[in-house]
């Protein structure tokens, strides 16, 4: 199996609990500190774990770097680990100041501070828009061009007071009004739809006949995504798609864990 967002290990390992000697779990990640913490965390499994720090995106080369051709299950959680939303280096969060950074991947030069500093308005604008889905836009992109007049925009705190003061404070019932714009810029950032699409195309010549691929995605542009790209491979006898509606948390999962709220699942097998 290939876990392409291999994380701190938590699917990895229940997943491996499952292999004898002969399996092989191939597992990518883009944040070299999760590597290894899930490499201390898979080391007693009896299966053979290869740790690999790459996007998923990559993941036919990495596959094949390891003289596999073919794979029996692909799985990719979206979301983000807490250790990362608290990751003062990564500075995602807007709860406490942090660099306005957002590269998961520590190899990409572009940061959030370097478009938000340096995009026209109408570009930054059409960003949190299409990424971010967030209305208001316009107005927040307005907002941010003029107070980067009189001083860069360097950490994530001072871009969430700029947001607010262009959309309003959080109330109690509403997400924050940051949110959306910290999501337009992370997805911006770290080129996710792009990479998605690359996996959700590497997936279909990569598995073997009954293999299975699960996404995880946490938003409705990553889910629309694998839904369309599912459909379109059944549609051409490519897969079977095994879960007709996503898979979403009960009631019990959410309260035990709240960011799992807009998680869905998918699974499509192929043919």
């Amino acid at each position: 199996m290939v876990d392409t967002t291999i994380g701190h290990g938590g699917h990895s390992l229940l997943f491996g609990g499952t292999l004898g000697p002969a399996g092989v779990i191939v597992g990518l990640d883009v944040d070299i500190k999760s590597i290894r913490r899930a490499r201390s965390r898979l080391k007693g499994l009896d299966c053979n774990v290869i740790l690999v720090c790459a996007n998923f995106s990559q993941i036919i080369e990495e596959v094949h770097k390891q003289t596999i051709e073919k794979v029996d299950f692909i799985l990719a959680d979206l979301g983000l680990c807490s250790a990362q939303l608290s990751d003062v280096e990564i500075g995602l969060s807007f709860q406490i100041d942090m660099p306005l950074d957002m590269r998961i991947d520590k190899r990409l030069k572009a940061t959030a501070a370097d478009i938000v500093n340096k995009a026209d308005e109408k570009s930054l604008a059409n960003l949190i828009y299409k990424f971010g889905q967030d209305r208001a836009s316009r107005r927040i992109a307005r907002f941010i061009v003029r107070q980067r007049q009189s001083e860069p925009i360097t950490t994530t705190c001072q871009l969430a007071t700029i947001i607010c003061r262009a959309v309003g404070r959080p109330g109690k019932k509403r997400i924050h009004p940051a949110t959306r714009t910290f999501q337009a810029l992370r997805i911006a950032v770290n080129n996710e739809l792009d990479n998605l699409e690359k996996l959700l195309g590497s997936a279909v010549s990569l598995l073997r006949a009954k293999g299975r691929v699960a996404i995880i995605s946490y938003h409705s542009l990553e889910d629309r995504l694998v839904k369309n790209n599912f459909k379109q491979n059944e549609k051409e006898n490519i897969y079977r798609i095994i879960t007709k509606k996503p898979i979403v948390p009960s009631d019990d999962e959410i309260a035990r864990n709240q960011r799992a709220r807009s998680s869905k699942l998918r699974i499509a097998e192929r043919l």
